[in-house]
């Protein structure tokens, strides 16, 4: 009996996890290829480097959102919810108030990218870590992501309705995510940052499959669950961290790819879940820049569609959840 039921969910999943990968090789060769004119060498270095910078980002919030998720057993909260993206934002609308459009658009975007990284990391950690010493409680650490994201969400609107126009002008496009402008020395770094953190989640693939039947459960199959859960959410806010000073903060993008990577795999094993959710990443972000850029003229920002997107399947999930 138990080889019926295995055998069948383990083909739908490697059937999912190769028609995904097969999307994304098609994404990223279409964007590559469509629409190359002008200087060959120069429109291929630039589509080379806002690629890779699609594929790190759409990897590392991928893994990231699907170990946040199995570490607080909840299926709708992302890693937005402890409250990075706000911080980011209000860390460049307090510099821009301070320093002015202009002084701002003169910070050395290396100090810029390792200033934001520690800072959202520093938060993480001083989230997480002091749990170590006593129970880690979920719940408390959820709520108080929410308040710090509220907090500084109020704080970036106050200084927001304090600079001048021209400096709210250059703050707009500084918030919002962008791959335009990439830069290859500080795309090495995020990379990574990256591939070292879905490294450690990869083997660490089993141990999250333990995590997932819970905290009673993994504590009396041998984890020590509240220094490993601890831990896995200081690497979440690392990767995290680093894809959003990298291009900006794209908050829904992980509920819309751990959803979609959920539905495709059909299982709840990490060994299929997170390369499934990773490679969706890729798809979205990927096929989602080509469509604009290529399909739509450049109409529109990825970030935006995105975000809309991911609230659509955000209030698409709280309504189910309602209804059952």
């Amino acid at each position: 009996m138990a080889e019926a039921v295995t055998f069948p969910e383990a083909g739908r999943a490697n059937r999912g996890l190769a028609l995904t990968g097969a999307a994304a090789l098609l994404a990223c060769a279409a964007y590559m290829t469509v629409g190359l004119r002008g200087d060959l060498a120069l429109v291929l270095e630039l589509r080379v480097t806002r690629l890779t910078a699609m594929v790190v980002v759409g990897v590392a919030v991928a893994v990231s959102t699907v170990v946040f998720q199995t570490v607080c057993a909840n299926r709708i909260v992302t890693p937005s919810i402890m409250g990075l993206d706000a911080l980011y934002v209000f860390c460049q609308t307090a510099l821009v108030f301070l320093l002015s459009g202009f002084g701002f658009a003169g910070i050395d975007p290396r100090l810029q990218f390792f200033g934001n990284f520690f800072v959202m990391t520093g938060l993480a950690l001083a989230l997480f870590l002091p749990m170590l010493g006593r129970r880690l409680d979920l719940g408390l650490l959820l709520l108080t992501g929410v308040v710090l994201g509220v907090l500084f969400r109020s704080l970036s609107v106050l200084l927001a309705r304090l600079i001048d126009p021209n400096a709210f002008a250059v703050l707009q496009g500084a918030v919002f995510a962008s791959f335009s402008r990439t830069r290859p020395d500080l795309l090495l770094v995020a990379g990574l940052i990256a591939a070292a953190g879905t490294v450690v989640v990869w083997r660490m693939r089993h141990v999250l499959d333990v995590i997932a039947l819970g905290q009673d459960a993994a504590t009396g199959l041998g984890v020590a669950w509240r220094r490993t859960a601890a831990w896995l959410l200081v690497l979440v806010a690392a990767l995290v961290a680093a894809a959003t000073a990298l291009v900006g903060p794209m908050a829904f993008l992980g509920l819309l790819v751990a959803s979609l990577a959920d539905r495709i795999a059909g299982t709840g094993r990490h060994a299929v879940l997170l390369p499934t959710a990773a490679l969706v990443g890729v798809v979205v972000l990927v096929g989602g820049q080509t469509l604009l850029q290529h399909g739509l003229g450049g109409e529109g920002t990825l970030g935006i569609v995105v975000e809309f997107v991911g609230g659509v399947v955000f209030l698409s999930m709280l309504f189910a959840g309602a209804r059952r």
